[in-house]
């Protein structure tokens, strides 16, 4: 059985991470109120962005352009696909960072031929320990999501799909399920996939007319719906990660409040022991002392 200094050691310890942990909850939650703001904000251009491309596209069926370019003369097997991956720049937000490097995993084992485009420290550090080799890493973008980084992210594998240096580009993110649940998503960005089904609202609309042609409005608008694109998934990832941090710091101080619960169970069952013990002590020195009295009585 423990002693009670070092249970009261524990007991303070865990106060003590247990301020740690309150204090990140406090930091997370106004961190999260901010980025569900600029999330809802962010959500109506994206759907946006989205209805606005699958109306193009389904007028679009005989256009061409580089963006549908499929890369028929290789294989599949051959095509080297390039993965935006999305984590955090710290730990400490449940399983928010594994299941996107886990889904990342899972890319890179199916196809061979695959380039990483990291953002966040810990995806970085998570595939340097495994010696996975990073095609380029983002810095200061998981933290700090912002229409330049997207921009930037956005131009560099646009640039590589367009030289052949990619003939897929993919990208891995957290999105929010509901208010208090997200989940891992995989969403390819290029080569763009005619669509040519109809819904009911589309039969409404009229056709849009392209000027010049249809071949010049791809070229001028898809890099700036795939830099929207990039930048919404930043956005909703950076959420998610506030939302998990925020939960998880409070899991943890629950539970730090359940250890101490247990341990000053423990310390008081221990405290009564020494103290009983104490006592015990104290009557049998006095019965000794008694006997010795009537000893010492008997003899003269």
């Amino acid at each position: 059985m423990a002693n009670i200094r070092e249970i009261h050691d524990r007991m303070n310890s865990i106060r003590d991470t247990m301020k740690i942990t309150n204090a990140m909850y406090m930091i997370s939650s106004t961190k999260l109120r901010r980025a569900r703001k600029k999330l809802e904000e962010t959500q109506e251009y994206f759907f946006t962005l989205q209805d606005m491309m699958d109306h193009i596209m389904r007028n679009m069926a005989e256009a061409k352009s580089e963006y549908f370019d499929l890369r028929p003369e290789k294989e599949e097997a051959e095509h080297v696909r390039g993965i935006i991956v999305v984590t955090a720049d710290k730990g400490l937000a449940g399983a928010y960072n594994h299941n996107v490097l886990k889904l990342t995993q899972e890319q890179v084992a199916q196809h061979k031929n695959c380039k990483l485009f990291v953002v966040g420290d810990v995806g970085r550090h998570f595939f340097a320990r495994r010696e996975t080799p990073i095609a380029e890493h983002f810095h200061y973008t998981a933290q700090n999501p912002s229409l330049h980084r997207a921009r930037i992210i956005s131009e560099m594998v646009l640039e590589q799909f367009r030289s052949g240096e990619l003939d897929e580009v993919y990208i891995i993110y957290t999105g929010m399920k509901n208010s208090i649940s997200a989940e891992a998503y995989v969403r390819q960005l290029l080569p763009l996939a005619r669509n040519e089904e109809t819904s009911a609202g589309e039969d409404q609309k009229e056709p849009p007319v392209f000027q010049p042609n249809p071949e010049a409005v791809l070229k001028n608008i898809v890099p700036d719906c795939v830099m929207g694109y990039v930048y919404g998934a930043l956005v909703e990832s950076y959420c998610s990660e506030q939302n998990a941090r925020m939960m998880a710091m409070e899991a943890a101080s629950k539970n730090a409040a359940v250890i101490i619960h247990d341990l000053s169970i423990e310390y008081n069952r221990v405290r009564q022991n020494m103290i009983t013990q104490e006592i015990t002590e104290v009557i049998a020195g006095l019965k000794s002392q008694k006997r010795k009295k009537n000893l010492n009585a008997d003899k003269s």
